[in-house]
């Protein structure tokens, strides 16, 4: 039966009753919250669930993140905004940010739900809708160590690439993270269930999915003790067409693991490995273990293992301490290692972490200029390696196709193996399919190509 509901939270059951059961997601943070939300997508559609924009939902699902004081600032505005719209949605906030403050999230409004166990949102939602949970739902509501099978997240409703979350929790304890404190410890999805979900993925005609965790390489299989380059092997053996790693830390790049990466022919060449610092005092301040050099050797390692690998990761500009030099340090060190991308992030103290209470903050000010030069050079050496490829043959996996396209006609877009984003003729193709391209020139941040027959 449906969750009872919490007192002074109105039931949406009679807006159900006048047209479909609708639900809509914001969605914050990670992949892995992508991977949670998509779950529990899955679930409310085999309830017969429609999803929807916010603006027509009965229940908007706010899936939060607390990474930083800023991630905290964007949950609640998320949560406000859906609070605000003129039919009156309930709100049901779950993620990390849920489950290190409820309180203060119930306190934004009458129709804040929260719930910090994503496994227990189908059931709420199930009960503020009215409607019967189904067997799968109550059974996800069960204390488990991430077993359980998770519905299939493929179709229409969802992306081509699928991500596959197979770990949650970490014990890194970065100076200027929470999640370890709203995650919890490492703990990892059966290796047995990861194969299953894969090839379920693949049965159903899902060409690329991205395997994801808090910490994607303190995977451990609790029963047989399995790591990453084992789950890599597995997935490889169930035919999908490509396969891709979330996130990993460079000090997880072990041999091991680079020489499954090689042998397994769907994994992509390509790597987000955070670096946060290029200053080895900012890098002990924020208790990354490792230096610049050796992260260096780290990436050096893995670029000999995988020919044509690309190499994205994270920056962190106005660390607490960080001086002028460092930030100029962190900008060469940026530029030597011929990164693909950056994904930079302006330092915002996140309450409860040893960073927030450090001194010597830098003025936003000036962590802002830093921000910034950091971004105009992960523009120059996004382009640079965007037009490296132009002449080569790319592989394209079709995300959407839409009408008119660059030259009037339908466009497919999508990415390449190695995280490009492309457009080229979509007539007669459809997204979920893969084919191959001769990329021949760059318009802003995508690379037109060419369809190229019986390429190999």
């Amino acid at each position: 039966m449906a969750e009872p509901l919490a007192e002074g939270v109105p039931r949406t059951s009679e807006v159900a009753a006048h047209g479909p059961v609708t639900v809509a997601f914001k969605t914050l943070g990670c992949k892995v919250n992508r991977a949670e939300s998509d779950a529990i997508a899955a679930r409310l559609i085999g309830q017969g669930v429609t999803l929807t924009a916010e603006e027509e939902a009965a229940v908007v699902i706010v899936d939060t993140c607390t990474v930083t004081g800023e991630a905290d600032r964007k949950a609640r505005k998320a949560v406000r905004h859906a609070l605000g719209l003129p039919h009156g949605p309930v709100v049901v906030v779950t993620g990390c940010l849920a489950a290190i403050d409820a309180g203060m999230l119930a306190r934004l409004g009458q129709r804040v739900v929260v719930e910090a166990d994503k496994d227990a949102v189908p059931g709420r939602v199930a009960g503020l809708l009215g409607i019967d949970e189904t067997r799968e739902v109550r059974e996800a509501r069960e204390p488990s160590t991430l077993a359980g099978a998770p519905a299939l997240r493929a179709g229409d409703a969802f992306r081509t690439r699928v991500t596959v979350k197979i770990e949650d929790g970490c014990d890194a304890f970065c100076s200027y993270c929470i999640v370890p404190h709203a995650r919890g410890l490492p703990r990892s999805v059966p290796l047995e269930a990861v194969v299953a979900e894969v090839g379920a993925l693949v049965a159903s005609g899902v060409a690329e999915v991205v395997l994801s965790g808090i910490n994607l390489g303190r995977y451990a299989d609790p029963a047989s003790g399995a790591t990453l380059p084992d789950v890599v092997e597995a997935v490889a053996a169930t035919g999908v067409a490509r396969i891709r790693l979330s996130s990993i830390e460079p000090n997880d790049l072990t041999p091991r693991l680079l020489d499954a990466l090689a042998h397994a022919h769907a994994v992509c060449p390509h790597l987000h490995v955070p670096l946060q610092s290029g200053a080895d005092t900012v890098l002990h301040a924020m208790g990354r273990p490792y230096t610049v050099a050796g992260y260096a050797k780290r990436i050096d390692a893995a670029r000999a293992a995988l020919p044509g690998l690309a190499v994205t990761t994270d920056v962190i500009a106005g660390f607490p301490g960080e001086t002028g030099a460092d930030a100029q340090e962190t900008l060469d060190t940026v530029r030597a290692l011929g990164f693909a991308r950056l994904h930079v992030f302006r330092f915002s103290p996140r309450t409860g972490t040893p960073a927030a209470r450090m001194p010597a903050h830098v003025d936003p000010s000036e962590i802002a200029a830093r921000a910034d030069r950091l971004r105009a050079l992960d523009a120059e050496l996004r382009e640079r390696y965007a037009r490296s490829r132009i002449g080569t043959l790319a592989e394209m996996l079709v995300e959407s196709v839409d009408d008119p396209g660059v030259h009037g006609g339908p466009a497919a877009t999508g990415t390449t193996r190695e995280y490009l984003r492309v457009c080229a003729d979509g007539t007669g193709r459809a997204a979920g399919e893969t084919g191959t391209l001769r990329l021949v020139a760059i318009e802003g941040d995508v690379l037109l190509g060419e369809w190229v027959r019986n390429a190999r």
